[in-house]
């Protein structure tokens, strides 16, 4: 749970910061949006390293070490005065997220096997929650510290919190029950290669597609608010509820998912309220202002559900681990385009009608994809 809750945090306190990091390290327009982009392209990219490390480095010890890269990112990009180095600790940071994200399902697989729903959903909520307690956070501390380096340094701290934690319970060396999981060399048996695999992609399509939906409500959301005539004070509390409205679902998804052999009903249900929040925001933002946000937060249940999945469609440690890396960082690579896509969209049509017409273009493939992920079967099974 430690580990989880900083997952969020050096994405979100960086986002509400943004004005004042760019105006304090002297950044143009090209350069923030790559300071955006970056968690995306991080997350993608060590989405397709971290299966490969972990079979030179045990899980425990990995974790270990995207704590620690996480730590120390976060507390040298905010004392630093070179927008270079501000971007290569935050890659350090990110770096350490990544890694983390695609550790934590093959970690509950393996100590929790009997139990993944509901160890899931209490690692979701911790991650969801941090990142929704920085968001609202951040900004009060830079303020009342005087600086937007407090606002982003002060979370290093929690991160470093995690590392005694990790090595108290024993992250990266075999004892007691567990000597069997992490005793046997991470390289043992031959990989496992979700790509070749119908399940692999269409678990990376529902991650990817649900995490594009994600990001493009999180960043485009108060915008719409704002056009239909919102202060930016009430567009920005209306997001906040988006956010806070997820915390119950991360909880309960994964161990509803858990409980089932197939979760074929769970994705319909998501893509339908889903569906159902998006043309609430076309047609009537004002008449449903709160609705359509809490709507949207019980539909985008489909992220923990993504998660939890990734578990119930493996048998083992290690193929999680492999589905969990294929399905994030291709799922990252395809989401990463979204809020920019959505950008684009709406300042060529001048409104909000085509760009919720992409994505609910999109909802529709990340239904069906999800439909065939949520069959019951197993990853090691479709590789072999």
């Amino acid at each position: 749970m430690l580990v989880a809750v900083n997952l969020r945090i050096a994405v979100t306190s960086v986002g509400a910061l943004l004005a004042e990091v760019r105006d304090g390290l002297s950044l143009d327009a090209t350069t923030v949006g790559l300071l955006t982009a970056l968690p995306t392209i991080a997350f993608a990219v060590f989405g397709v390293v971290t299966p490969q490390l972990s079979r030179r480095v045990r899980p425990g010890a990995l974790l270990l070490i995207s704590m620690a890269l996480l730590a120390a990112g976060q507390l040298v990009r905010a004392v630093t005065s070179s927008a270079l180095v501000f971007f290569a600790t935050s890659a350090i940071a990110l770096a350490g997220i990544a890694v983390a994200n695609i550790l934590l399902p093959s970690l509950v697989k393996q100590y929790y096997p009997d139990r993944v729903g509901a160890a899931t959903g209490i690692y979701t909520t911790a991650l969801v929650g941090g990142g929704a307690v920085a968001a609202a956070t951040t900004v009060p501390v830079a303020e009342a510290a005087g600086s937007w380096r407090a606002g982003l340094g002060v979370w290093a701290a929690l991160a470093a919190l995690a590392l005694p934690m990790l090595l108290l319970s024993g992250a990266g060396r075999a004892s007691g029950r567990d000597a069997g999981a992490e005793s046997g060399p991470p390289s043992a048996g031959p990989p496992i290669r979700p790509g070749r695999t119908g399940l692999g992609w269409a678990m990376a399509l529902y991650f990817g597609l649900q995490s594009l939906s994600a990001y493009a409500v999180m960043g485009w959301l108060p915008q719409i608010y704002r056009d239909a005539g919102f202060s930016a004070h009430s567009a920005g509390a209306l997001l906040a509820v988006a956010i806070a409205a997820g915390v119950p679902i991360a909880l309960i998804m994964p161990t509803i998912a858990g409980r089932l052999r197939d979760q074929r009903a769970l994705v319909l249900a998501l893509a339908v309220l889903t569906a159902i929040g998006y043309v609430g925001l076309a047609v009537a933002p004002r008449a449903g202002a709160v609705v359509w946000p809490v709507v949207i937060a019980v539909g985008h249940g489909a992220f923990p559900l993504a998660l939890a999945m990734i578990g119930l469609r493996s048998r083992t440690p290690a193929g999680t681990m492999a589905l969990s890396g294929f399905a994030q960082g291709v799922g990252y690579l395809i989401a990463s385009g979204g809020p920019f896509l959505i950008g684009v969209l709406y300042a060529a049509s001048g409104g909000w009608t085509v760009p919720i017409g992409f994505l609910l273009a999109a909802l529709v493939v990340q239904a069906l994809s999800g439909l065939a992920a949520a069959r019951p079967r197993v990853i090691e099974a479709e590789a072999a």
